[in-house]
């Protein structure tokens, strides 16, 4: 079975569970404090995918990690996890369930990758762009790349608008292949 059908099996119970308790901001903030720190931390996800720690320990290390720090809910989701020895997807799992989560509240998540940071009016605007594009609700990440040389890049899950000069100029650079071939 694959990594993301597993992670899908447990956010969407997850998920469903955290809305009936109405507790599904607070456990969507738990998750995404467990996503920073997966992504800080190397030897915290080496340790969850490790074969040679045990499960019950792991389900340890979470306990005392997160025990008083997390709501109820997602202390029980780490426990269960553990005890089916599927810890070692937690990281896809807490993916999956801001994906799940974005989808029901009518986000789109998009990054703009541009030469300069962007100000509160450009900002503004590429929220707009978004939500004309997608018909749903900004999350914006931005990115600075100087190499752009200018203009920006603009994703939206598997969907790019490159306005990049440095985009514009590998297009002509194509065309004039193409056409001396």
């Amino acid at each position: 079975m694959s990594i993301t059908r597993i992670a899908a099996r447990y956010a969407k119970p997850l998920l469903e569970l955290a809305d009936e308790k109405k507790v599904t901001e607070a456990v969507k903030n738990d998750l995404v404090n467990f996503s920073d720190i997966c992504a800080s931390n190397r030897d915290f996800v080496l340790m969850l995918k490790s074969p040679i720690i045990t499960n019950f320990k792991k389900a340890e290390i979470l306990k005392q990690i997160f025990d008083k720090k997390v709501n109820p809910l997602t202390a029980a989701f780490f426990d269960i996890v553990t005890r089916k020895n599927r810890e070692k997807y937690l990281p896809e799992i807490a993916r999956e369930f801001m994906v799940l989560y974005n989808l029901k509240m009518g986000y789109q998540n998009a990054t703009v990758t541009t030469t300069v940071k962007l100000d509160a009016d450009m900002k503004k605007a590429f929220e707009k762009l978004v939500t004309e594009l997608s018909g749903k609700k900004p999350l914006l990440g931005e990115k600075v790349n100087p190499e752009l040389v200018g203009g920006y890049i603009l994703q939206m899950g598997d969907q790019q608008i490159d306005e990049s000069l440095s985009g514009h100029l590998a297009d002509l650079k194509l065309k004039f292949q193409k056409e001396t071939i």
